[in-house]
Protein backbone atom coordinates (compact mmCIF):
# COMPACT_ATOMS: atom_id res chain seq x y z
CA UNK A 1 0.00 0.00 0.00
CA UNK A 2 1.36 3.59 -0.58
CA UNK A 3 -0.71 6.70 0.46
CA UNK A 4 0.32 9.62 -1.41
CA UNK A 5 -1.09 13.12 1.12
CA UNK A 6 -1.92 16.21 -0.99
CA UNK A 7 -0.87 18.56 1.58
CA UNK A 8 -2.27 21.13 1.49
CA UNK A 9 -5.71 19.23 0.30
CA UNK A 10 -6.83 20.39 -3.39
CA UNK A 11 -10.39 21.89 -2.76
CA UNK A 12 -12.95 22.23 -5.44
CA UNK A 13 -16.97 22.71 -6.01
CA UNK A 14 -19.09 19.86 -6.93
CA UNK A 15 -22.48 21.25 -8.19
CA UNK A 16 -25.62 18.91 -8.66
CA UNK A 17 -28.63 20.30 -9.68
CA UNK A 18 -29.72 21.48 -6.45
CA UNK A 19 -26.41 21.83 -4.08
CA UNK A 20 -22.68 22.86 -4.04
CA UNK A 21 -20.28 21.93 -1.84
CA UNK A 22 -16.84 22.04 -1.45
CA UNK A 23 -14.47 18.66 -1.39
CA UNK A 24 -11.19 18.46 0.36
CA UNK A 25 -9.21 16.06 -1.96
CA UNK A 26 -6.47 14.86 0.65
CA UNK A 27 -4.83 12.50 -1.23
CA UNK A 28 -4.48 8.79 -3.18
CA UNK A 29 -4.38 5.44 -1.70
CA UNK A 30 -2.89 2.53 -4.09
CA UNK A 31 -3.49 -1.05 -3.32
CA UNK A 32 -1.51 -4.25 -4.32
CA UNK A 33 -3.83 -7.23 -5.41
CA UNK A 34 -5.44 -8.46 -1.82
CA UNK A 35 -4.86 -5.53 0.26
CA UNK A 36 -7.46 -3.44 1.62
CA UNK A 37 -8.35 -0.74 3.77
CA UNK A 38 -11.08 0.28 5.93
CA UNK A 39 -12.45 3.80 6.57
CA UNK A 40 -14.34 4.74 9.76
CA UNK A 41 -16.24 6.87 11.26
CA UNK A 42 -16.12 8.52 14.57
CA UNK A 43 -19.73 7.09 15.43
CA UNK A 44 -17.86 3.69 14.37
CA UNK A 45 -19.16 2.40 11.30
CA UNK A 46 -16.46 0.94 9.01
CA UNK A 47 -16.49 0.45 4.81
CA UNK A 48 -14.01 -1.44 3.53
CA UNK A 49 -12.62 -1.73 0.56
CA UNK A 50 -10.26 -4.39 -1.53
CA UNK A 51 -8.14 -4.52 -4.08
CA UNK A 52 -7.67 -7.86 -6.82
CA UNK A 53 -6.22 -8.53 -9.60
CA UNK A 54 -9.00 -7.54 -11.43
CA UNK A 55 -10.20 -4.40 -9.83
CA UNK A 56 -11.74 -3.91 -6.60
CA UNK A 57 -14.67 -5.17 -4.27
CA UNK A 58 -16.01 -1.59 -3.63
CA UNK A 59 -18.37 -2.27 -0.50
CA UNK A 60 -18.17 -5.35 1.71
CA UNK A 61 -21.07 -7.39 1.21
CA UNK A 62 -24.37 -5.12 0.94
CA UNK A 63 -26.57 -7.40 3.18
CA UNK A 64 -23.85 -8.70 5.77
CA UNK A 65 -20.66 -6.89 6.82
CA UNK A 66 -22.02 -3.62 5.52
CA UNK A 67 -24.99 -3.58 7.36
CA UNK A 68 -23.24 -5.06 10.53
CA UNK A 69 -20.55 -2.14 10.17
CA UNK A 70 -23.30 0.21 10.71
CA UNK A 71 -23.94 0.89 6.84
CA UNK A 72 -27.19 0.55 4.63
CA UNK A 73 -26.44 0.50 0.32
CA UNK A 74 -28.83 2.74 -1.33
CA UNK A 75 -29.11 2.83 -5.36
CA UNK A 76 -30.52 6.86 -6.14
CA UNK A 77 -30.48 8.66 -9.74
CA UNK A 78 -29.69 12.25 -10.04
CA UNK A 79 -31.48 13.98 -12.15
CA UNK A 80 -29.21 14.00 -15.04
CA UNK A 81 -30.03 10.46 -14.85
CA UNK A 82 -26.79 9.38 -13.27
CA UNK A 83 -26.88 5.54 -11.34
CA UNK A 84 -25.24 5.99 -7.63
CA UNK A 85 -24.32 3.68 -5.04
CA UNK A 86 -24.55 6.03 -1.66
CA UNK A 87 -23.56 4.13 1.60
CA UNK A 88 -25.89 5.87 4.38
CA UNK A 89 -24.99 5.10 7.98
CA UNK A 90 -27.77 3.48 10.03
CA UNK A 91 -29.12 6.54 12.20
CA UNK A 92 -28.31 9.23 9.65
CA UNK A 93 -31.50 7.94 6.58
CA UNK A 94 -33.29 11.41 7.86
CA UNK A 95 -30.26 13.33 6.70
CA UNK A 96 -29.25 11.30 3.59
CA UNK A 97 -33.22 12.09 2.18
CA UNK A 98 -32.70 15.49 3.20
CA UNK A 99 -29.68 15.93 0.91
CA UNK A 100 -31.23 14.07 -2.02
CA UNK A 101 -34.36 15.67 -1.98
CA UNK A 102 -32.19 18.92 -1.86
CA UNK A 103 -30.24 17.83 -4.57
CA UNK A 104 -33.28 16.75 -7.10
CA UNK A 105 -32.17 12.93 -6.77
CA UNK A 106 -34.64 10.08 -7.06
CA UNK A 107 -34.38 6.91 -4.49
CA UNK A 108 -34.61 3.89 -6.14
CA UNK A 109 -34.30 1.56 -3.23
CA UNK A 110 -32.09 -0.10 0.02
CA UNK A 111 -29.69 -2.72 -1.38
CA UNK A 112 -29.39 -4.50 2.22
CA UNK A 113 -32.96 -5.74 2.70
CA UNK A 114 -36.42 -6.54 1.94
CA UNK A 115 -38.87 -7.00 -1.25
CA UNK A 116 -36.60 -4.31 -3.17
CA UNK A 117 -33.74 -6.51 -2.90
CA UNK A 118 -35.64 -9.43 -3.66
CA UNK A 119 -37.08 -8.43 -6.64
CA UNK A 120 -32.97 -7.76 -8.06
CA UNK A 121 -32.10 -11.11 -7.03
CA UNK A 122 -35.25 -12.62 -8.91
CA UNK A 123 -34.67 -10.61 -11.97
CA UNK A 124 -31.50 -11.90 -12.62
CA UNK A 125 -31.49 -15.51 -11.18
Amino acid sequence: MKFNAQDPPRIFSVTGAGVQINISDCGSLELNPNEQVTFKTEAGSEYDVVRKSWGFYATPSINGRLKSFGLRGALVMSKFNKIYLLLVESDKEKDFFEYIESDFQTFICWLDYGPNLEKIINLFK
